[in-house]
């Protein structure tokens, strides 16, 4: 045949003949390729494991060809037990394998080697081994992985194959190294202008530390250039403390210096370092600087700081009276006539009557406070409990309250000529002296401030107080001075000229009365006049009952039950009518079910389910939807970022824009067309942030944080204000209450409760504000008590007119 015709012959071969010596080709090289490759893995393993187990098994190395693959040795056998009886004990005692395929060699070839684990055993201690061919090979590496884990500290292999090392030194020498570099000025970016001292940093840094800086850093119209921010009321001492704190994380101040990185840390926003430098001043206050430091606290606006202070003075308030600090503090001397001979209270309400008293005096009258403290000021002290202006009463003509004090009776006579001479002098210069007039010639910026903070008896009928007037830290001295009795016919007279109508009778203090059952976590909200309390939980259950309070007779009575056992929920009302959402039944399990309450009918009914289970969720109605924002996921782990609206005419829910912040136990309400929903806890830690949902744009912004940070509060709203009530701090059950300002977007502290409550109900009833039940950290309450918004005063009390006897 031709060379011509062979290779005309070779063209046209059948088409499968070149596939398939194509594929063999192809099945040939990738098996050399597989071989060679296992040959060589086993040789590189076996040879690390040689140089990592010494010279005695060195006898023990495998075969580095093929057929070895297939077979462990004993050498793999006495290390791999070795290894893992160090890896776990329970190994230790494993005989020889009977499984087929596992140590035939360690069986047959070397009989006196150690006895291999077994595979259950193996695979128990995270070891994945091959039934096969590649057993060998995965023995080896399984080996390295484990004797380079002894040999390499904080190396592990991962059952996926992925090598894991951890560097324990890395952070702390990158962020040494980092400071190094600030200090020598090299890569900064962000320069610090503090009284003239210039303090250079890197800006990704101090953005990671500072929410106060990383604001300034975002809103730079130059990010990629050099970023320079100045401070004039810092001192540079402080900020550089705080630098080498966000660098090294160790914060070291001399004691001196302790305020100033508290101030410091309070405008970066550092709440760590403020609360720790916060806590370590607290700890080194006494007697003799408690004033400064509540006047420095204030000044701070460091509600938290302020409450442990107060706290303190409350405690020892004559030891604190003694010292030089209290000694300059502005004086108000109130002398009081008492009516009938009565005696004054010796709680925090006369002086919280006080302090109305005063704000009256300032801007209804024309007062100043200095002009106050000039001199002693009389007041009149009624049977009814009212304390009135004795200057006015003698300008009104009512002199008997003054008996036959001549001297008296003159003294105050020509100070009451002198003040409305004085009252009439500013009202013919400045206009009219109304309230609204008085308010809008104050500064927004200055004084708002008013406390009763402690008060001690030191005579019979005389009291020392300290208390904040208008952002002023004063003593008040009040004295107490009987009167005659006045004439039967006198008294109804003043007290109608005075108080615009008669109070013949005698009233009397008594306890408000309490509900049936002790209930927290339970489900609030005023009805048609009367407070409904339902649900909750105490010692004993998880509860269905609801009570019903009537404020006129103080008097609690049951309705309707719900028809389910529920707490941690709250409750709304939308449309006349009552709404729980959620909760949970007291058997750990949450509920997505809800209920709704007819007070016509005086039943409840179903409405449809929640999506999902939820407990601890904020419940509001807005624009005759009822939302439910945030709460618990069913594990009970975390917070939620859910909120959902329930429409009650198509009894549809639909999705709405999530919080910005999970949480759960946050206090939720309506004001001014808008949501809030404030504080709660994403998991345990407690949160102080408040967001507001705007239904308009579906979206939720965040605005001012409260003072203090806290979960299971109760809110009200009163006059265009929110009043957050109570709550838990992550410690301790709260007393404390914060009003929140949106004009202003600002909060401020309030009179505290008489008693500590968490997952209390508040409700808005009339002008007062209710809170009812909760938990003081000690046991599940009954009680309630109301908050009088005019006298920034909590009362547990309510009065009624005494039996008169024949």
């Amino acid at each position: 045949m031709s060379a011509s015709s062979r290779v005309e012959t070779a063209e046209v071969a059948p088409p499968h003949f070149t596939a398939i010596t194509a594929i063999t080709a192809i099945t040939a090289i990738t098996a050399i390729t597989a071989i060679t490759a296992i040959t060589a893995i086993t040789a590189i393993t076996a040879d690390l494991l040689i140089s990592l187990s010494g010279p005695w098994e060195e006898r023990h190395r495998p075969d580095r060809g093929v057929k070895g693959v297939g077979l462990p040795c004993a050498h793999c056998s006495f290390l791999l037990e070795r290894a893992a009886a160090e890896r776990s004990p329970s190994l230790r005692s494993v005989t020889a394998t009977s499984e087929p395929g596992l140590n035939r060699n360690a069986r047959t070839k070397a009989p006196l080697d150690p006895p291999a684990p077994t595979a259950s055993a193996l695979a128990a201690s995270g070891y994945n081994l091959c039934p096969f061919s590649r057993r060998h090979v995965t023995l080896h590496l399984d080996l390295n992985c484990l004797l380079l884990g002894k040999t390499l500290k904080n190396t592990r292999m991962t059952p996926n194959g992925y090598l894991i090392f951890e560097d324990e030194s890395f952070l702390d020498s990158t962020v040494a190294k980092m400071n190094a570099l600030r200090k020598s000025g090299q890569f900064c970016d962000v320069r610090l202008q503090v009284r003239g001292h210039e303090l250079m940093a890197h800006r990704a840094v101090l953005a990671c530390c500072s929410p106060y800086l990383f604001e300034i850093f975002n809103s730079d119209l130059e990010p990629h250039g050099v970023s320079h921010v100045t401070f004039e009321d810092l001192e540079p001492e402080a900020v550089e403390v705080l630098l080498n704190y966000a660098y090294t994380a160790q914060l070291k101040a001399d004691r001196e210096l302790v305020k100033d990185v508290y101030s410091a840390a309070r405008r970066f926003k550092m709440e760590r370092v403020k609360q720790i430098c916060g806590d370590y001043l607290l700890s080194k206050m006494d007697s003799q600087n408690a004033i400064s430091f509540r006047n420095f606290a204030s000044s701070m606006g460091d509600g938290r700081v302020l409450a442990k202070v107060d706290a303190y003075i409350q405690d020892h308030l004559l030891e604190v009276s003694e010292q030089e600090d209290f000694l300059k503090l502005p004086r108000l001397k109130l002398e009081i006539m008492l009516e009938d001979n009565l005696a004054l209270p010796s709680n925090g309400k006369l002086y919280s009557k006080v302090l109305s008293w005063v704000q009256r005096s300032l801007w209804e009258n024309g007062e100043q406070l200095e002009r106050l403290m000039e001199e002693v000021q009389t007041l009149y002290y009624s049977a009814d409990h009212k304390l009135l202006d004795g200057g006015l009463l003698l300008i009104e003509g009512h002199s008997e309250v003054f008996g036959g004090d001549e001297d008296h009776l003159q003294f105050v006579q020509k100070k009451a000529v002198r003040e409305s001479a004085q009252r009439q002098m500013s009202c013919s210069s400045t206009g009219s002296l109304s309230p609204s007039n008085q308010a809008a010639n104050v500064p927004k910026s200055t004084r708002r401030e008013w406390k009763y903070i402690a008060s001690e008896k030191t005579t019979n009928n005389t009291y020392l107080c300290l208390a904040v007037l208008d952002s002023v830290l004063c003593v008040i001295f009040l004295h107490g001075r009987s009167s005659p009795q006045t004439s039967p016919s006198a008294t109804p007279c003043l007290m109608k000229s005075l108080s615009f109508e008669a109070q013949p009778e005698e009233l009397e203090e008594h306890p408000l009365s309490p509900m049936q059952y002790a209930r927290s976590g339970l489900g609030i909200a005023a009805l048609n006049g009367k407070i409904i309390a339902a649900g909750g939980y105490n010692r004993e259950e998880c509860l269905r009952t609801v009570e019903c309070y009537e404020p006129l007779d103080d008097h609690w009575t049951f309705i309707a039950p719900m028809r389910t056992p529920r707490a941690r929920f709250q409750m709304a009302v939308l449309m006349g009518q009552l709404y729980v959402i959620g909760g949970s039944n007291g058997h750990s399990d949450e509920l997505s079910s809800g209920e709704t309450y007819n007070p016509q009918a005086d039943e409840w009914l179903q409405v449809p389910e929640l999506r999902t289970n939820r407990c601890n969720a904020g419940v509001c109605s807005l624009n005759n939807k009822l939302y439910v924002v945030g709460g618990s996921d069913p594990c009970g782990q975390k917070g939620l970022k859910n909120c959902d609206a329930f429409d009650p005419v198509s009894k549809t829910w639909a999705n709405c824009a999530s919080l910005n912040i999970r949480r759960h136990q946050a206090a939720v309400c309506e004001l001014e067309g808008f949501m809030y929903v404030i504080g709660g806890a994403e998991s345990w830690n407690c949160l102080n942030s408040v967001e507001r949902y705007n239904p308009e744009n579906n979206t939720w912004t965040l605005v001012a944080p409260m003072n203090v940070a806290r979960r299971g509060a109760g809110v009200a709203v009163h006059a265009g204000k929110l009043f957050v009530v109570g709550g838990f701090d992550g410690s301790h059950a709260l007393r404390c209450v914060e009003m929140y300002d949106p004009v202003r977007n600002e909060w401020r502290m309030l009179g505290n409760m008489t008693a500590s409550r968490s997952n209390a109900g508040v409700a808005m009833l009339g002008n007062n504000i209710y809170a009812v039940g909760g938990f003081d950290g000690n046991e599940f309450l009954n009680t309630m008590e109301v908050y009088n918004p005019e006298m920034d005063e909590w009362n547990d009390c309510t009065t009624s007119p005494s039996p008169v006897s024949d």
